[in-house]
């Protein structure tokens, strides 16, 4: 039988290694914005910025943050499961919670595909 003392030992640990790749999810996400801004190209703005690479750099920000936030909702789930401790009510709320999540995921991944396809058409 799992404790909830051994439960609450690991989330750290569980959550510190969710943090370290958002942080580099993050970084690598920032560094080609970044870089997109420095070169520039097609028809650019007041800021050297073009509207396909400002359009990229607002897409892969939210797309990077809805990420975060499901990968944080699904831990959540997670825990909610683990501590339900066979409460039926408590299992399909972390089951929807988890659910809820992946479906957010996939949604903004296609979003992401979409609008990444409009771009690159016009």
């Amino acid at each position: 039988m799992i404790s909830l003392k051994n439960i609450y030992t690991k989330i750290p640990a569980a959550f510190l290694s969710a943090v370290a790749v958002a942080l580099g999810l993050s970084a690598e996400t920032f560094a080609a914005a970044k870089d997109i801004i420095n070169q520039g190209s097609g028809a650019t703005g007041a800021s050297g910025q073009s509207l396909e690479g400002g359009i990229e750099i607002v897409t892969n920000i939210l797309l990077f943050l809805i990420g975060t936030i499901a990968v944080i909702a699904i831990i959540i789930g997670g825990i909610k499961y683990t501590t339900s401790n066979g409460d039926a009510s408590s299992i399909k709320s972390a089951k929807d919670t988890i659910l809820y999540a992946v479906i957010g995921l996939i949604v903004a991944i296609m979003a992401y595909g979409i609008v990444r396809w409009v771009v690159n058409l016009f």
